[in-house]
């Protein structure tokens, strides 16, 4: 059984509090489906996610089986259900994909009861011959099938159920109503569904009706006419309206046992006439088996092979991303042919002809001065358009999917396991983009000095923006303030790294250890022939700091992105 007692939820409002639950109480028994109605903003979806444990409430208790889920510990994972307003499934991947990953994700088990689970799931929703059908192509009802059919893999006990029939045409939503009824009558299992269709209320076992946070009416439908002294059902929303809400709570608390003892035997009499016996009221001592969640290299395989599906299937992505990878090293390239002169020492021998000499040391000034700007700016641009690849590697891969991945956290996924999935998928991004430009260059354009350091700096300098990045994700509130955090992050490496003007002392100071490009583009350059880095010194007025140090800068900086990513993601943010 599931109840609630007292439940109140307060929020800061301009001049006094406002309630956006007002001591709400009732009770529903195992086996039940239960519709929750009322009119825009009456806190329905509040209530659901009060219940879920999403949102927190300022006063009451909810009690599951008797325990009271604020001190006895919340929902396990594979209790509960919820099925939110937004999909929760890819896009790209097929319906057997989607509940198999589901399924991955919240069950343990082998390769035979996984599939089983899944052919089940399959049948139980009716998707089973649209199973190899992308997300993309199905239509609205088949969606809130999929949706269902995701939260099923693990038979929660209860089932909640946020607009799943919203939008959806008359039949689809009587399919809906008629699939949730029947889901009801398995296992026992409590179906609570936010719904603003007054339409199939004869399939529900009651009818919560709310108005302004407070509970109006809970009872069978057969009664709720009756209740608010209507004729049709569509009148009983304008009969809220002329009494206050406090009013109405007052008088529900005043008749609710009548109602419920008419609810009750209703629900008794639904049964037997299915010819089925209702699920007894004390639930045996199950809540106490273990968590079936699975491991973290479980999760985290499931969601790295689904990142791999995502980004083949994903055209637009993965033909940016081919586009950059190919696009990027030809652009450096096209400067291959700047500054590979050979540098000339000047000469101590004294000169007859003074023309002659000033002329030899003014061609051999300019050659250095054409050696050093070239080497630096091929560098430098080696190192931006690096930093460019790694925000659009990460800055809308956590922001973009933000929902679902709260919605898998609720159902048991770890976080550990997901960040980890992100970081493994984004080393790959890292490791192509930044091996393929220094092949690339390195062929056209042979660095004249330690090319592994120069790799290794073009690593780094990949991951650091990729992980500061990611980090940036997981703390924005949207994709779209992810990308755009991130583009200004890397439009101001380049004026702010110092290598095309230097900088104040005072503003170098403060900026430059947040400047990856500059760490990047500085071990490069320390690691450049003695008398190519001696031509680079003479056009480039910033001071160059040691390989060593380089290479720890760029390591915290991608140390401080993970630690983000991870923060960010650890929070939970609907919203």
């Amino acid at each position: 059984m599931l109840e609630s007692r007292n439940i109140c939820l307060e929020v800061e409002g301009e001049e006094e509090p406002l309630f956006l639950l007002n001591d709400i109480n009732f009770c529903v028994p195992k086996g039940h489906f239960m519709a929750i109605v009322g009119p825009s903003g009456c806190g329905k979806t509040t209530l659901l996610k009060s219940i879920a444990g999403i949102m927190a409430t300022t006063s009451g208790s909810f009690f599951w089986q008797g325990r009271d889920l604020a001190e006895e510990g919340d929902f396990k994972s594979y209790e509960i259900g919820y099925v939110p307003q937004f999909s929760i499934a890819y896009d790209e991947l097929t319906v057997d994909e989607s509940i198999e990953c589901a399924a991955r994700l919240r069950v343990k088990g082998n390769e035979d009861e996984i599939n089983d689970l899944i052919d089940s799931v399959l049948e139980e929703t009716g998707l089973a011959e649209i199973a190899d059908r992308q997300v993309k192509r199905l239509s609205g009802g088949q969606k809130r099938r999929l949706s269902l059919a995701m939260e099923l893999v693990s038979h929660p006990r209860i089932l909640l159920c946020d607009e799943v029939t919203s939008g959806l045409d008359p039949r689809s939503e009587q399919e809906i109503v008629e699939l949730l009824h029947r889901l009801s009558r398995k296992e026992g299992r409590i179906v609570i569904s936010v719904t603003h269709s007054l339409a199939q209320l004869d399939l529900y076992d009651s009818i919560m009706v709310l108005v302004k946070g407070n509970l109006a009416y809970h009872g069978s439908p057969g009664t709720m006419i009756h209740y608010f002294g209507v004729q049709h059902v569509e009148d009983v929303y304008p009969q809220l309206g002329l009494r206050e809400p406090e009013e109405w709570s007052r008088s529900w608390l005043k008749h609710r046992g009548d109602y419920y003892r008419r609810m009750e035997s209703e629900h008794l009499e639904k049964y037997r006439q299915m010819g089925q016996e209702p699920p007894p009221v004390a639930e045996p001592d199950d809540d106490e088996e273990e968590d079936e969640t699975p491991s973290f290299l479980c999760q985290f395989f499931n969601l790295l092979k689904r990142r791999f599906t995502i980004l083949m299937r994903d055209r637009t992505q993965l033909v940016l991303q081919l586009a950059m990878i190919i696009i990027f090293p030809i652009l450096v390239a096209l400067f291959s042919s700047k500054g590979q002169e050979q540098l000339h020492n000047l000469t101590d021998q004294a000169s007859n002809d003074i023309a002659a000499e000033v002329q030899q040391h003014q061609a051999i000034a300019e050659t250095r001065a054409k050696v050093g700007s070239a080497q630096s700016g091929i560098i430098m641009f080696e190192v931006i358009l690096l930093g460019l690849m790694g925000s659009n590697n990460s800055s809308r891969e956590i922001a973009g999917e933000r929902l679902i991945m709260e919605k898998e956290k609720f159902g048991g996924t770890k976080t550990s396991a997901y960040i980890s999935s992100k970081l493994v998928y984004l080393a790959v991004l890292v490791l192509v983009q930044s091996l393929w430009m220094y092949l690339f260059v390195q062929y056209f354009w042979p660095l004249r000095g330690d090319t592994l350091n120069h790799l290794g700096f073009l690593l780094l300098a990949n991951a650091a923006m990729t992980t500061v990045c990611l980090g940036i994700s997981a703390n924005c509130k949207n994709p779209d303030q992810a990308s755009l955090l991130s583009i200004y992050l890397v439009g101001f490496q380049l004026p702010l790294s110092g290598a095309v003007l230097a900088l104040p002392t005072v503003i170098e100071n403060i900026t430059q250890p947040f400047i990856s490009a500059y760490w990047a583009w500085s071990g490069s350059v320390m690691g450049l022939d003695n008398d190519v880095l001696k031509a680079v010194n003479g056009i480039v007025q910033t001071t160059f700091s040691p390989i060593t140090l380089c290479h720890w800068v760029l390591i915290a900086h991608i140390i401080v992105g993970i630690v983000l990513a991870y923060i960010g993601a650890r929070r939970e943010r609907w919203e």
